[in-house]
């Protein structure tokens, strides 16, 4: 079998290399320096073990990257769409650009192969597409990444959801995700393309209905942790339930979702309220640690405060969406003078020229009179808090998801401050 998978950066990489250590696989991007990048074996961002994995690939001569689509597209069986989708500060999705670099390949393709759409495009986008080029086979197979674990997300997921009109490619599907997946359930497209909006926007909810209920905690005495543990006991929620109270959800991917189920509720005339509240609940969340640094220390003009972390999440080097990054423009705003440190980030980005960037976590933590835990490295576990801890001017730790508890406990008048305790 032989893959084209056009875009390549976070998603299509990952799906590239790891295609390859199967099939002859292409990569198709129109980014020159990305793909001249890529043929050197250096993924567009930091994911552990997949510079191994494209080098690999790369070596076994069974991946290539280009920026020819009739080279890539040459013989292809599949042609698998795996643009991560941008996504605009409001977290609507940059639909035509994706399926404008669609439409520049298609007309390389062989009639009658197979178009695997993975990016996230909203639902309706298949049954567009079949009108638009009736000599090809659509099919939608939601994606499944995750930053940091990208690689065994995909190579041993729990199933794969493929959204497919006709059986025509059925088996040829089955064989590309026989590898990866422990079954293949299949669906009509629309449903396949429907099942990533909610199931992003499930977990959302779950997310801000946690947080709801872990600042009423924090009013009452309760403890949301507790909380959580009596709801994953309960048979109908589960243990694996989001449920975990702490900082917002970040990013635009979630978000993204509900703001497409939203305006698809708009566009038909449908009165939904539950959804469109998700965002705006995990909005208000995302001030959390801003609110509870002001009604710690009051006034922040003037004051010290260290963030530790600024990345989106840990084995990355994304800062786009970072709820870190957001906490540091608020502090700059309100006259904070702020310092940061972060394991895997050497330069700041402009909003964020005035931050003092350590080159470790005692020169930015001194003389702080708080810090804020933005980014769950495990270098921060690590570290001695006991010899960090009297370098602040005060023990203020404002820590959304409690991630140095075990750490903080046994240090005397640390405040530690956590999302849903009192």
């Amino acid at each position: 079998m032989k893959i084209a998978v056009q875009g390549l950066w976070h998603l299509g990489s990952v799906t590239a290399a790891c295609c390859a250590k199967y099939f002859s696989v292409v990569g198709l991007d129109f980014d020159a320096a990305n793909v001249s990048k890529l043929n050197q074996g250096q993924a567009p961002l930091l994911e552990p073990g997949l510079n191994e994995l494209i080098a690999a690939g790369l070596a076994s001569k069974k991946l290539s990257f280009t920026t020819d689509a009739k080279i890539a597209c040459a013989n292809a069986d599949v042609l698998w769409l795996t643009y991560d989708t941008p996504v605009n500060e409001n977290d609507e999705s940059d639909v035509a650009l994706v399926l404008g670099n669609l439409r520049r390949a298609l007309p390389h393709l062989p009639n009658g192969a197979l178009v695997l759409i993975s990016a996230q495009l909203p639902v309706g986008t298949c049954a567009k597409l079949e009108k638009e080029f009736p000599q090809f086979l659509f099919a939608c197979s939601p994606e499944n990444l995750r930053l940091g674990k990208a690689i065994e997300a995909f190579e041993k997921a729990e199933r794969a959801i493929v959204g497919i009109r006709t059986d025509a490619k059925k088996a040829l599907l089955e064989e590309l995700f026989k590898p990866f997946a422990a079954q293949t359930i299949f669906m009509r497209t629309e449903s396949a393309e429907m099942v990533k909006h909610a199931l992003n926007s499930f977990l959302a909810l779950s997310i801000t209905f946690i947080n709801e209920v872990a600042r009423l905690c924090e009013h009452t005495g309760a403890d949301a942790k507790e909380v959580s543990f009596g709801l994953k006991s309960e048979a109908r929620i589960g243990p694996k339930a989001y449920l975990g109270p702490g900082g917002p959800f970040a990013g635009g991917t979630l978000a993204r979702d509900v703001v497409t189920l939203s305006t698809l509720a708009e566009a038909h005339g449908e009165k939904i309220s539950v959804i469109p509240a998700i965002k705006q609940s995990n909005d208000l969340h995302r001030g959390w640690a801003f609110r509870r640094l002001q009604s710690r220390l009051g006034d922040l003009r003037g004051k010290t405060i260290s963030i530790l972390g600024l990345t989106y999440t840990t084995n990355t080097d994304t800062l786009r969406r970072s709820a870190a990054v957001e906490l540091g423009r608020q502090l700059l705003a309100a006259g904070a003078k702020v310092s940061a440190f972060d394991p895997a980030v050497k330069v700041l980005p402009p909003e964020l020229s005035a931050v003092a960037l350590a080159a470790d976590m005692a020169t930015a933590l001194a003389g702080a009179e708080a810090v804020a835990v933005c980014t769950e490295w495990p270098q921060f576990r690590q570290a001695d808090w006991s010899n960090l801890i009297p370098q602040m001017r005060q023990p203020v730790i404002v820590d959304a998801n409690r991630f140095l508890e075990k750490e903080l406990k046994s240090i005397p008048g640390v405040e530690h401050l956590s999302v849903g305790r009192a």
